[in-house]
């Protein structure tokens, strides 16, 4: 996965709450195995509706969901997050996120911006008001800005996680910085147990 340290664009609002994962990707598109080709489905039942936020252009192009509490509540398919990654989110930001989906995220790539909900209001309407404003998202510092509107709010993300994701490391990646352990550990099994092939 790539490091993931500042996130720059334009906010998509969509203005809903308790939205689940059979919402964000319904099961239809479960069928496949690859982890790409997700995009087209989020969503899929809404962007029938011509005035979904999705169909909008104003909102095309956008790297960041903004949406209202409960993200992601529900069962606990990585597909929601694939999903949202495949069509060019690059974080999501809510009130409230289910926990299983939030650890999804984090395990992905997906930064997951979690916000008091007076401060998620606040950017609900002003992306709302105007799609252009572009939003700052700092991994570091642990904060989300849009000085255009005077916004200026720190979320919280525990170390661990900060430093997985500026580092870019998926659970593979995490694995694999003890590659020298796990090859001395290797050397020095019994010739009677079962090798790797």
């Amino acid at each position: 996965m790539k490091p993931v340290r500042v996130i720059q664009g334009r906010g998509v609002p969509l203005d809903r709450s308790d939205v689940d994962t059979d919402q964000i990707i319904p099961s239809d598109w479960l069928k496949r195995v690859e982890r790409t080709g997700f995009g087209r489905g989020l969503f899929s039942e809404w962007r029938d509706e011509r005035d979904f936020v999705l169909n909008k252009p104003e909102y095309a192009g956008a790297a960041i969901l903004v949406t209202g509490p409960n993200f992601g509540t529900g069962s606990s398919r990585e597909h929601a997050v694939w999903a949202l990654m495949d069509y060019g989110f690059e974080a999501v930001v809510s009130p409230r996120f289910g926990d299983i989906f939030r650890n999804n995220c984090t395990k992905a790539g997906l930064l997951p911006v979690q916000v008091d909900p007076g401060t998620g209001r606040a950017i609900l309407d002003a992306l709302i008001a105007d799609p252009a404003l572009e939003i700052t998202i700092d991994v570091e510092r642990g904060t989300i800005e849009i000085p255009e509107v005077r916004i200026d709010a720190a979320f919280p993300l525990d170390e661990f996680t900060r430093s997985r994701l500026m580092e870019g490391l998926d659970d593979i990646g995490l694995t694999e910085r003890h590659e020298s352990d796990i090859a001395a550990f290797e050397a020095r099994r019994a010739e009677w147990m079962p090798v790797a092939r």
